[in-house]
């Protein structure tokens, strides 16, 4: 007798997840009845497939036909430990990869599949039969964190907190103590060459430089404990978004380790006045620096000298349940968390955050110059992409 309580109904599609491609371009979600795939901006529906049986994951390999999916929901189309690479182009799956327990997250790249378990990371070659390239022992990770570049993967350490960072085309690995909590987000930057990661306690986002793995910021969400939701470096490596049960989208400025950094640029390349004279002094640092003279001040704590986001917007998470909030993903309860807050950067100034659940939500974001000379984030638009009233 199934005695689960019903997690969606069968008159409307139900979001069980959101993911972004590499690129964000597109976003796909996994429904309680199949999948779609979305062009971010706008916000227009490019491909649905109804299965009539849930996918609880979906992972595209750029825009190219090749899907990964993940069975899932009350009525799972596959098995939940079992990864599908779907061929969009002959509409049936090509490629399956049986394992011996629930997938908690799946990336494809051009060369290989990674497959994310709750104490494990399994990489395969992307071929028409995958072979077994590495595996390796992480921590718990219920929510499937890892992420897959042309040239590094990164995912949980063996010990709660720390990183594993795996060079491809050496094996060589790293371990990068990146915080004493659990994490629950991990993102590396598109030229590789940075990776951002947040704890449980969700009020510090940390930066490393992915050659050396030194630590190269450490930026304060805010000072009371919250759930971060997601962490994005922004296209040109500069910018870090982050997300969380706040219902609020920060973005903060952060050094490269070969570019000039924001602040300096700005400052700069500040406007002259009608004297030829530079108005005012870097923003970047008058805005990150909450508290400023204070944070000059020596033996205060620290929260005093961190570093702040210069813009801040609010996102929507609704008020739906978030249906076996505790439990995985695919855990075999059949239990979900709706993820909300997903971020995919467009562009250096545009922003999109998607949310799963009943009320799929699609809002853009951008970065422009207010009134006062110094960037805010702003709301430019939002859409229910599952069309609900």
């Amino acid at each position: 007798m199934n005695t689960r309580p019903a997690i969606e109904s069968s008159n409307h599609p139900v979001a069980l997840s959101a993911c972004f491609n590499q690129d964000a371009t597109c976003f796909a979600v996994g429904l309680n009845t199949g999948f779609c795939i979305f062009n971010s901006e706008p916000c227009q529906l490019r491909v649905t497939r109804d299965f009539k049986a849930g996918i609880a994951h979906v992972a595209m390999l750029g825009k190219a036909n090749y899907i990964a999916i993940i069975g899932g929901g009350t009525h799972p189309k596959f098995p939940p430990n079992r990864i599908t690479i779907w061929d969009d182009a002959k509409q049936r799956p090509v490629i399956t990869i049986p394992v011996l327990s629930t997938i908690r997250s799946v990336r494809l790249s051009r060369s290989f599949i990674v497959i994310a378990l709750h104490n494990s990371i399994h990489v395969y070659n992307f071929k028409s039969t995958p072979d077994v390239w590495a595996v390796f022992e992480t921590a718990d990770n219920p929510l499937g964190l890892c992420c897959l570049g042309e040239k590094r993967l990164a995912f949980p350490g063996r010990t709660r907190g720390q990183v594993q960072l795996v060079e491809l085309g050496t094996k060589n690995l790293s371990i990068i103590p990146a915080h004493s909590g659990a994490l629950v987000a991990i993102a590396v930057s598109r030229d590789e060459k940075t990776m951002a990661t947040a704890s449980e306690t969700g009020t510090l986002v940390r930066v490393f430089a992915t050659s050396n793995c030194a630590r190269i910021a450490e930026l304060r969400r805010g000072v009371d404990h919250a759930t971060v939701f997601d962490v994005k470096i922004s296209p040109g490596g500069m910018m870090v978004a982050v997300t969380s049960d706040k219902s609020t989208l920060h973005v903060f400025d952060v050094s490269h380790p070969s570019k000039p950094s924001i602040s300096s640029a700005t400052n700069s390349n500040r406007r002259l006045n009608s004297t030829g004279s530079m108005r005012g002094g870097s923003p970047a640092a008058e805005e990150s620096q909450k508290w400023g003279l204070l944070g000059k001040i020596p033996l205060l704590p620290r929260v005093f000298s961190d570093v702040y986001s210069f813009a801040s917007a609010h996102f929507e998470i609704g008020d739906e349940a978030l249906y076996g909030a505790t439990s995985p993903l695919n855990s075999p309860e059949g239990g979900f968390r709706a993820p909300k807050g997903v971020i995919g950067w467009t562009s250096d100034e545009s922003i999109i955050v998607v949310g799963a659940g009943r009320d799929g939500r699609w809002e853009k974001f951008v970065i422009v110059e207010g009134d006062d000379g110094k960037r805010v984030c702003v709301r430019e638009g939002w859409k229910r992409y599952l069309g609900a009233g």
